[in-house]
């Protein structure tokens, strides 16, 4: 069953299964925030299936001299080994009263014995299948906007799906930037063409991405393509402000945090810290320093400060590109 974030505890043992990342992501979040509201100090340990050792469950279930809560989320857990699934099917029959477990399984043969036992022992489980209808899709786009207090036109959904895409990632972000950028509590199909008019990959999110990964063509290319089919020069500088700051954010943090305790620490979702550990390749902090600031700059001038807001976007994508140095 799916979790109520009103709800004041958590299930002891949660099974996370399907192959949606997202939303697999999403529902351990909600089972460890239930459980962090309902005790702040609880400890939350993130495991990979494949490095999991027999003992370590039994070890981390152990009652604390505290009386604190902890969290185990092992993910992966179809890699679990053999002696580590038995030991994680004895647990799942007799939970430890201050433990939280949550098993994310994205489905299939491998470990499937892992998943058969869990629902034997009748834990909680949510399922999370891929959304492979249309109408599934546009579902997750009304369900996004309304996560974020506002509604979407029926007509506006559909051009956010053909504009966008499939990927509920992508989705997810569209669905949050119409929502902050747009000022109108339903959102209309003139918003949605607003912002995604054109070639539908070509978005800040792109021209982002490319410019800090240092691809100064690519992101040229597509800051010239976005610029041409209407998206707005303000979206552009704030994707790039906006990929700047989670290098920052993700370079800047304690170095003895791993896992969903960075993730937590940072308030990024995990895909979204790997995805930006894997970018800060090629950044030191007087780069990103001068770069931060030359999007700034860019900012100022999109907004008012300056007579040609595209000639102010390459230049900063060029800054960008230009202070990846590796120092």
């Amino acid at each position: 069953m799916l979790l109520d974030m009103a709800a004041t505890d958590p299930p002891l043992v949660t099974l996370v299964v399907g192959d949606e990342e997202l939303l697999a992501e999403r529902a351990v979040g909600v089972v460890v925030a239930i459980a962090r509201a309902a005790d702040a100090g609880a400890e939350v340990h993130d495991l990979v299936g494949s490095k999991v050792a027999q003992g370590e469950l039994t070890q981390l279930a152990s009652p604390s001299l505290f009386g604190d809560r902890s969290v185990v989320v092992i993910r992966s857990a179809q890699d679990l080994g053999k002696d580590v699934i038995a030991e994680v099917l004895a647990y799942a029959g007799r939970p430890s009263d201050d433990t939280v477990l949550v098993l994310m399984h994205p489905g299939g043969v491998k470990g499937k014995a892992l998943v058969d036992g869990l629902k034997k022992a009748r834990v909680n489980v949510v399922t999370v299948s891929k959304l492979t209808k249309p109408a599934e899709r546009l579902d997750f786009i009304k369900t996004e906007v309304k996560r974020a207090k506002r509604a979407i036109a029926g007509d506006a959904a559909h051009a956010l799906l053909e504009a966008v895409g499939n990927d509920l990632r992508e989705l997810a972000a569209a669905c949050s930037q119409l929502a902050f950028d747009t000022q109108e509590k339903t959102i209309t199909l003139a918003a949605v063409a607003r912002y995604h008019k054109g070639r539908a990959e070509v978005t800040g999110f792109n021209v982002a991405d490319s410019a800090v990964e240092g691809r100064l063509g690519d992101a040229l290319e597509q800051l010239r393509w976005a610029l041409g089919t209407g998206v707005a020069p303000v979206l552009l500088v704030s994707a790039m402000a906006g990929g700047l700051r989670s290098l920052a954010k993700v370079g800047g943090a304690p170095r003895n945090l791993r896992g969903g305790q960075l993730a937590g620490h940072l308030g990024m979702p995990p895909w979204k810290v790997d995805r930006v550990r894997r970018q800060l390749n090629g950044w030191g902090p007087e780069g990103l320093s001068r770069a931060l600031q030359a999007v700034a700059v860019a900012d100022e001038q999109v907004k008012g400060g300056g007579a040609d807001p595209g000639y102010a976007l390459e230049r900063a994508v060029q800054t960008i590109v230009a202070n990846r140095t590796g120092r």
